[in-house]
C-alpha cells in the first residue's frame, strides 16, 4: 500500500483554526491547541451574544417609545394597546425611529390612539 502524506491537510486545518482566532490575546492566536480551546469557549458565547443583542435593542426601543409617549400623557402599555385596537401595524424599531427623528408623524399616530 502506498504511503499517505498528510502535511498539506494538517497545515490547512491549522491555518483555518488560526484564522478564526485572529485578534485573540496571547498564545490563543498563534498556538494550535490554545486556539482550538479558545474557539470552543468563544463560539457559544458569540451565538448567545447575537441573541442578547436582539433583546437589548428591543428594550432600548421600548424605553425610547415610552419616553416619547409620556410627553403626550400616555404610558407605553396604553400606547401599544391603542395601536393594536386601531390595527396600526408598526414595530417598535420603526416607532422609536419616528419618535426620535419624525416628531410630527409620531404625534399624529399618538393623536389617533388617544381616546
Amino acid at each position: 500500500m502506498a504511503r499517505v502524506k498528510r502535511g498539506k491537510i494538517s497545515r490547512k486545518k491549522r491555518a483555518k483554526t488560526l484564522k478564526y482566532t485572529k485578534g485573540f490575546k496571547w498564545g490563543r492566536k498563534s498556538k494550535k491547541r490554545a486556539a482550538k480551546e479558545a474557539l470552543l469557549h468563544a463560539w457559544p458565547k458569540a451565538f448567545r451574544g447575537r441573541k442578547e443583542k436582539k433583546r437589548d435593542y428591543r428594550r432600548l426601543w421600548q424605553a425610547q417609545i415610552n419616553a416619547a409617549v409620556r410627553a403626550y400623557g400616555l404610558t407605553y402599555s396604553r400606547f401599544i394597546a391603542g395601536l393594536k385596537k386601531q390595527n396600526i401595524i408598526l414595530d417598535r424599531k420603526i416607532l422609536a425611529d419616528l419618535a426620535k427623528n419624525e416628531a410630527g408623524v409620531f404625534e399624529k399616530i399618538v393623536e389617533k390612539i388617544k381616546p
